[in-house]
């Protein structure tokens, strides 16, 4: 038998072993890693057990037919439709200057909602990311004057992430809201935002169909990916009593929504 010779090489170690690392550069390297853990502390955490009990179903859809039908109403930003039996979002509107007397278009990731009152609730979904920049679930109440457009509370993903905001009391609430537009204001608006959402580091694949859970109890939030809890939030402006409306978004193109199901619900039995 003929075999061919081997040539010799260095173990791994062995060359980490005689690597010399710049100071500076070391001290980056601290830098980061300390920030990275400190990051991870300061996020809540994530309750191994459901927080809420599922009660009666309020509504659901397969999207198993040609039109979206009145239970969604108009697109509340474009663009929504039904493609192969789910429901789709893509982003048309984009930011845009202003042009030939027209005003300047603020680009908003495309928005469909359905009236379902809650206050304690689960929602159940299918998504999937196919170049989406992420996609979301919302609620809202559109009689509460004192958010913009009276946003509440969501939960968004994204490939690298989840995020569960309160909304009422953090970045919709009329006078933080209005902040957002002097940047003089910033280091102020800062300080009233911290505590009223929080991202997890996820790594969510794309072009591939995941389940998310939502719970949403008193001023609560829990969220559980592929059957995995992801997130907790809680903050005041949750526990707003009358979420009037449901809502889904998709930011970019495209996104796909399936088997949504709302639940009402109440606090889980310890």
């Amino acid at each position: 038998m003929i075999r061919a010779p081997v040539a010799a090489t260095k173990s791994p170690s062995a060359g980490i072993k005689g690597m010399r690392i710049h100071p500076v550069l070391a001290l980056v390297l601290v830098a980061i890693a300390t920030s990275a853990v400190a990051a991870a502390a300061e996020l809540p955490a994530v309750p191994a057990e459901p927080i809420a009990k599922k009660k009666e179903l309020l509504f659901s859809d397969d999207f198993e037919r040609a039109d979206l039908g009145k239970a969604w109403g108009k697109n509340v930003v474009p663009t929504f439709t039904l493609e192969n039996g789910t429901l789709k979002g893509t982003q048309t509107r984009v930011n845009e200057p202003a042009k030939d007397g027209k005003p300047a278009v603020v680009g908003h990731q495309a928005v469909i909602g359905t009236e379902v009152p809650t206050k304690d609730s689960v929602i159940e979904l299918r998504f999937k990311l196919a170049g989406a920049t992420g996609i979301s679930a919302e609620f809202d109440d559109r009689k509460y004057t004192g958010s913009h457009y009276g946003h509440i509370c969501f939960c968004r993903v994204t490939p690298k992430g989840v995020t569960l905001a309160d909304q009422k009391e953090g970045s919709m609430r009329n006078d933080v809201y209005e902040m957002s537009k002097d940047p003089s204001k910033k280091e102020e608006r800062a300080k009233l935002l911290k505590g009223r959402s929080a991202t997890f580091p996820v790594a969510v694949s794309e072009n591939e169909w995941h389940q998310l859970t939502l719970e949403t109890v008193g001023d609560a939030m829990r969220a559980t990916l592929d059957g995995k809890p992801v997130g907790f939030l809680r903050s005041p402006g949750i526990g707003h009593p009358t979420k009037s409306k449901v809502e889904f978004g998709c930011g970019g193109r495209d996104g796909y929504f399936d088997d949504i199901k709302i639940y009402n619900a109440e606090p889980a039995k310890p």
